[in-house]
């Protein structure tokens, strides 16, 4: 029988209020751990023990967040946290290409380096990166998002490459369409109904699948995976 328990580790998850992250943070809390979870909103009813309000868009909050990340000392790091937007190639904002890097890598590459001192001292820790599918292929108005999560891809695999011998494990996870509230409210029935018939499994992926996934790679249980871009995505980049 799989045991997932960990409750004798602590878990601090960016953009933990909805969507993947919420499902993330709750399968945390069913496992026993102790979970710290961010997000932008001042208040929160979230599966949370702690939770630590952080706006990524704002550079001192994201330094606040590291600070405060140094206190926690995680056992393990869910870099989940993200924005996007699509644009013709042309008409790409610089101003809004440099924002999603702040809050797509940068924030990450902060938060990653307060959390592996405690990690490497304690000869065990979980780094995982929430990717996307848009980080392992790309198509037309995505450059701006997918140069972020190509830089978070070399970014985790840095990390699991020099970190892997102080029982350090790094990898990104690539979620394809996934059915979230927001994915519906941003999504016409009709590009719905498009995504749907490009994916050979003929569906979104359900939050909860992401999440039990990212579950086990950052338990006990993964001993063995590091340095990976592992796409969920039901065979839509690939097949």
């Amino acid at each position: 029988m799989i045991d997932l328990s960990l409750k004798d580790k602590t878990v601090f998850i960016t953009g933990a209020t909805r969507g993947i992250g919420d499902a993330v943070a709750a399968a945390f809390k069913e496992s026993g751990a102790k979970v710290i979870g961010t997000g932008t909103s001042k208040k929160t009813n979230g599966n949370f023990d702690e939770y630590f309000r952080a706006d990524f868009s704002n550079l001192d909050e994201i330094y606040n967040c590291a600070n405060y990340l140094k206190g926690i000392r995680p056992d393990i790091l869910i870099n989940n946290a993200g924005i996007g937007k699509n644009s013709p190639f042309t008409e790409i904002d610089p101003a809004t290409f440099l924002l999603m890097h702040q809050v797509n890598v940068f924030a990450p590459f902060i938060l990653c380096q307060a959390a592996v001192p405690f990690m490497k001292n304690n000869s065990w820790g979980r780094i995982v990166n929430l990717s996307s599918i848009f980080g392992k292929i790309s198509k037309a108005h995505r450059a701006s998002y997918s140069a972020t999560k190509f830089a978070l891809d070399g970014l985790t695999l840095s990390l699991a490459s020099e970190y892997a011998r102080d029982g350090i494990l790094a990898n990104c996870i690539a979620p394809g369409f996934t059915d979230t509230e927001l994915t519906r409210r941003m999504l016409s029935a009709d590009d719905l109904k498009n995504i749907i018939l490009s994916v050979p499994i003929g569906r979104m992926a359900n939050v909860n699948e992401i999440a039990n996934f990212i579950l086990w790679l950052s338990s006990p249980m993964n001993s063995y995976i590091t340095g990976q871009n592992i796409a969920i995505d039901g065979g839509f980049s690939r097949v």
